[in-house]
């Protein structure tokens, strides 16, 4: 059962991980270096975000990154949860 805690918390934080490769990415166009770098950091950003999110879903594992994935769908965020409603 530890084993289980342990590959569950660093999934979730792998998650949670990705979160700050997406988000410089609008950053990188203003920084005050060659372009060549700027491509090359972009490029790993996202593959880095990547990876770290579905390394993180792996660990989770498919119910947990099921849901962990409607979470950071955008068409998600504003809508209304029918169960609630009930």
């Amino acid at each position: 059962m530890k084993q289980k805690n342990w590959k569950l918390r660093i999934g979730i934080a792998l998650i949670i991980g990705c979160i700050p490769f997406y988000l410089v990415l609008p950053i990188i166009p203003f920084l005050g270096i060659d372009n060549k770098l700027k491509i090359f950091l972009s490029t790993l950003s996202i593959i880095l975000g990547e990876v770290s999110f579905w390394a993180g879903g792996f660990l989770v594992g498919k119910e947990l990154f099921a849901k962990y994935k409607t979470y950071f769908n955008p068409r998600n965020w504003f809508r209304r949860n029918l169960k609630d409603d009930e």
